[in-house]
């Protein structure tokens, strides 16, 4: 039987009362991530000698772009509806409240292990052959931008029981609560100089996101509410692009000192409220739409691998760039923002998509396994403790790369981190069978 044909048996066994809409932004969202990211790197070799370009510093005017293409608001809020949901089924039993972490940390963490495995292993190879060790942590640090938001997100699931118990007792209030701290961390970071303190702001904005999630899955949004929602949040904007002269990129861009995302301003939370505003008012036409077998399946199928094509879809740019590069620069000599440049868009796009399946086709089966139940239930403090560890390495890979002077060749003390902290999260002690 096909993907495509399992992916209908599926489609047709799904109850009417699933909330599609929620599985189709999350796919959507991911989907939107990928081609940002392959639409804003332009490698560029006119004599062999690679040039990484950014084209929202070549050219300004794409960085609109950004406030289409920049959807981690959505993939929070998304996520704070599918943890609600099953945060609050698994709450009712202490044996699945205890083992809930660690299922939930399973799905993202799992994946990640042969990715970084795999860089080690190109680290380990590009010593050896005596490259550049910035070569190698740059290329990496590039390739491993995915890992940056998947710390962040583990985070935010960690503390879910707590996040969720806020939400029961103050409901929106605690969404406003958390907006009003990262204002006034944006306020002293921005306004005083302080930037060291603007790093506080990953957790206000992302939970505050995360928080409307369990909105949506509370299911007592009106009207007024979207209403309010989205004129705060193009309210908030126009404030912060106009007067308050934030930058207009809602990613970072290469030679600004300022970004909106690395940390997060509140200019993250204004766009996530229009987000997320639009896709509660097309919440209900897509789901009934999504009640036909073809494109149900078709979200089924996406979602199988979604976390993979997230993962692996920047070192599909750099396994391709390199390949390009020992063919003489092949389709890098065109000068990026020409009209050549913009003709090309079509086959690059095309070359990395038929250079992501062979990817797919190998590291979804980790992704495939990650949601079966694990035989060794790890409780919810082990888990946390992984999850913390893991995301140390995480960090430590996103900043610095993977590159390493020295043996073995990569940075081993982030990639013992990472697979110490994903073992811990997800694999307990196997128990002796009763006698």
């Amino acid at each position: 039987m096909s993907l495509l044909s399992q992916a209908r048996a599926a489609a047709r066994q799904t109850p009417a009362s699933r909330n599609r809409a929620a599985d189709f932004y999350r796919t959507a969202a991911i989907c939107f991530v990928v081609l940002g990211h392959w639409f804003l790197v332009a490698p560029y070799a006119p004599e062999g000698q690679l040039e990484l370009r950014n084209i929202l510093a070549e050219l300004p005017w794409t960085q609109y772009l950004t406030l289409i293409f920049q959807v981690m608001p959505v993939f929070f809020f998304v996520g704070g509806y599918s943890n609600a949901a099953s945060w609050t089924s698994a709450r009712r039993s202490p044996e699945k409240r205890n083992i809930w972490a660690a299922g939930r940390l399973r799905r993202l963490l799992v994946p990640v292990v042969p990715l970084v495995i795999l860089w080690a292993i190109a680290a380990t190879i590009a010593y050896q052959l005596e490259t550049d060790s910035e070569l190698v942590a740059n290329a990496s640090r590039a390739a491993l931008i995915p890992v940056w938001f998947l710390a962040v997100y583990l985070m935010v699931t960690l503390v879910v029981p707590i996040s969720y118990a806020f939400w029961e007792r103050f409901g929106l209030w605690s969404v406003m609560a958390l907006a009003a701290l990262a204002i006034l961390v944006d306020l002293i970071g921005v306004g005083l100089g302080q930037s060291w303190l603007r790093w506080v702001n990953y957790a206000p904005v992302w939970l505050a996101a995360h928080q409307l999630g369990y909105w949506w899955w509370r299911g007592d949004i009106g009207g007024r509410g979207i209403a309010l929602l989205i004129a705060t949040g193009l309210v908030w904007m126009s404030i912060l692009l106009g007067p308050a002269g934030y930058p207009l990129s809602m990613v970072s861009v290469p030679g600004e000192a300022f970004s909106n995302t690395r940390p997060p301003t509140t200019a993250m939370l204004a766009l996530g409220s229009i987000q997320i505003s639009l896709m509660l008012l097309l919440a209900r036409p897509l789901s009934v739409w999504l009640q036909r077998e073809t494109p149900w399946a078709l979200v089924i199928l996406a979602g199988q691998s979604i976390m993979t094509l997230y993962l692996w879809h920047l070192t599909v740019v750099i396994v391709l760039v390199g390949l390009s590069l020992a063919l003489g620069g092949l389709g890098l000599a065109i000068e990026p923002g020409t009209g050549a440049w913009w003709a090309f868009r079509p086959v690059w796009m095309a070359t990395l998509i038929l250079g992501l399946l062979p990817f797919m086709a190998i590291f979804s089966r980790f992704e495939a396994g990650s949601r079966a139940a694990s035989d060794r239930p790890v409780g919810f403090a082990q888990a946390g403790i992984g999850a913390v560890t893991t995301c140390m390495g995480l960090s430590m890979l996103a900043l610095l790369g993977i590159g390493w002077d020295g043996l073995p060749g990569f940075n081993w003390i982030a990639v013992f981190l990472i697979l110490a902290g994903v073992t811990m999260a997800t694999r307990g002690r196997k128990h002796p069978p009763d006698t």
